[in-house]
């Protein structure tokens, strides 16, 4: 939800491309993975039994967790530093104070007008800048004015307090030491909280699943009580969007990379976590409850964001349009704005970012998660040996790599990784896992897997799963990839170009994610026996070990499967803390 949120700047016109690709890709990849996971109860690389060839492109799900993962705690930092700001008598940002400067104004800033001066003693009118007026005392003649936007406290505060930011990429600049010390608490808290798996892990997600609801429904009710929150909800339904967006494949591109994140698909996450449930749960049931609940949670949560936006824009009499921002700026300047302008503005803000908070740690649990299940398939005897310190050790590392990403320059490094690896990075890894799955392993059988867990149905059952699964999907997905290179712009902050070096810091980076596909495919041949069309004909088929981890799960599909446990002691801890999936 808290991704959802970050990009409907655009108000309802971002809800036709979410929920489309919701239904089109988000719902069908949900269920392929959760059926995947659970089946085999293998993480995101070791699943690819499946299909050996396409081994490198669990490799990238992880490569891209763990880059994500990087900067989502970055994320998290912001919301607990802004928390802790908020313990105050009156939050720090509801007026310009000493770390504001000349531009720091909630209302357009006169920069010239023209005067009346003598020169010579002939009577003159010219346009000087406004500083010289004030300076010789001179009086600016009514209706000659010149604004220019100022810059709200909230915007300020942001940048010149809450990053320091630098100038750009460039300038690195300093780490923010209390930007480092909440990062350092983000993952301690979330060490905490995974230290003994999903056993611990389980617990925890009780209180940062629910908690949300509570916070939101408070927010609703209180945002429906103001003044001017209709007009926060007319924006947000659609009445006044920007649906020319749509022609913009950066839109699409962002609803299908916020599905994706939301629901934990492409990234690996949800292969790792659905390989802990027992063999013949549900997961069709599974797919539908999760997929509709987060996405209507996520839509319920725009109804109580904009509308004390609605507000916002009433009191400073403009549209909701102009108070309303996209990305960082949503949740970090225009709510933060709006929140002051409200009677008890700090107790309202301790609200929203402890929500914010607890919505980033579910998304963080699940990608800690992805990383310590992969390492947990490949290293089995040393993860049940020393789970605790390789799991604190991860989080030691990445926060570590994190703490670039806390310096001056630290929002240019979120944003460049962002739009990057969490954007290109999943929709190939998406197509790839499709088309390998369905395409190549073949959907039918694949189908067949899934029926050995929740039963045998009919084919009007699976006519939309065919459909999605074997076109609709995959055709959708490749479409938009393609379209978002075309309309490809480098990246910027605001108006704040990247330097060269960074673009191409940002190419090397998903070249570093999506390269272990082909070096894995050739990898894979090399060790494969006879000419190179058996070699690839031999990849291109299920491992001898590909099927359910118990023998008693197996029938006669699988009853010549070789025993992974014959081959190395494969611990599947699951959330009763049992060694054996059930």
């Amino acid at each position: 939800m808290l991704e959802f949120l970050q990009v409907q700047g655009e108000g309802g016109a971002f809800l036709i491309p979410y929920a489309i690709m919701l239904a089109l890709a988000g719902l069908p990849l949900f269920f392929l993975e959760c059926s995947l996971g659970q089946f085999a109860s293998l993480g995101p690389i070791s699943v690819w039994r499946i299909l050996p060839l396409f081994q490198g492109v669990g490799i990238t799900m992880v490569l891209i967790s763990i880059f994500v993962t990087i900067y989502y705690n970055v994320i998290i930092a912001y919301s607990l530093y802004y928390m802790f700001a908020s313990f105050q008598s009156e939050l720090p940002w509801k007026n310009c104070s000493s770390w504001s400067d000349k531009n720091c104004s909630r209302s357009p800033i006169v920069t010239h007008c023209n005067v009346s001066t003598v020169n010579k003693g002939i009577q003159e009118i010219v346009q000087m800048n406004k500083s010289w007026v004030d300076i010789n005392n001179f009086i600016c003649i009514n209706g000659s004015e010149i604004y220019q936007p100022g810059q709200l406290p909230s915007e300020q505060y942001w940048n010149k307090v809450a990053l320091q930011r630098s100038s750009g990429m460039n300038e690195t600049g300093v780490i923010v030491w209390y930007l480092a010390l909440c990062l350092l608490l983000a993952w301690l808290i979330v060490g905490a909280a995974l230290f003994k798996g999903i056993k611990s892990s389980g617990k925890v997600v009780y209180f940062t699943a629910l908690f949300p609801y509570v916070v939101l429904l408070i927010l609703l009710v209180r945002g429906a009580t103001l003044e001017g929150a209709s007009k926060g909800i007319s924006y947000y339904i659609g009445a006044q969007s920007n649906f020319t967006k749509l022609r913009e494949a950066e839109v699409w591109k962002d609803a299908a990379t916020q599905i994706f994140y939301s629901l934990s698909v492409a990234w690996g996450g949800l292969v790792a976590l659905s390989s802990y449930n027992k063999f013949k749960n549900n997961c069709f049931s599974d797919a539908i409850v999760v997929c509709l609940t987060n996405c209507l949670t996520s839509v319920f949560a725009g109804f109580a964001i904009f509308s004390i936006l609605g507000h916002m824009a009433h009191i400073s009499g403009k549209e909701v349009s102009q108070v309303v921002k996209s990305g960082f700026d949503l949740a970090f300047i225009a709510y933060p704005e709006a929140l002051a302008q409200l009677p008890g503005g700090p107790f309202w803000s301790i609200l929203f970012f402890f929500m914010l908070l607890t919505l980033g740690l579910d998304s963080q649990f699940a990608s800690i998660e992805t990383i310590t299940t992969t390492i947990q398939d490949l290293f089995p005897k040393v993860m049940k040996k020393m789970r605790v310190p390789i799991t604190l050790g991860c989080c030691l590392v990445l926060f570590l790599l994190g703490l670039v990403c806390v310096t001056q320059a630290g929002i240019y490094w979120v944003h460049l990784i962002d739009h990057f690896c969490a954007g290109w990075g999943i929709l190939i890894a998406a197509i790839l896992e499709i088309v390998g799955i369905i395409w190549i392993y073949g959907g039918n059988r694949f189908i067949e897997d899934i029926e050995m867990m929740i039963g045998a149905k009919r084919w009007i059952f699976w006519l939309w799963w065919r459909a999605c699964w074997f076109v609709i999907t995959p055709i959708l997905l490749i479409a938009i990839f393609i379209w978002s290179l075309v309309q490809f712009h480098r990246p910027n902050y605001g108006t704040i170009p990247y330097p060269d070096w960074g673009v191409a810091l940002g190419w090397c980076m998903i070249i570093f994610c999506i390269i272990w596909i082909p070096i894995m495919a050739i990898i894979k041949i090399i060790q494969a026996k006879g000419n190179i069309f058996q070699r690839l004909i031999s990849c291109c088929r299920p491992a001898s070990n590909w099927g359910p981890y118990l023998e008693q799960h197996r029938g006669e599909r699988y009853k010549g499967m070789v025993d992974p446990k014959k081959e190395a002691d494969h611990e599947i801890p699951t959330i009763s803390g049992s060694r054996k999936p059930e």
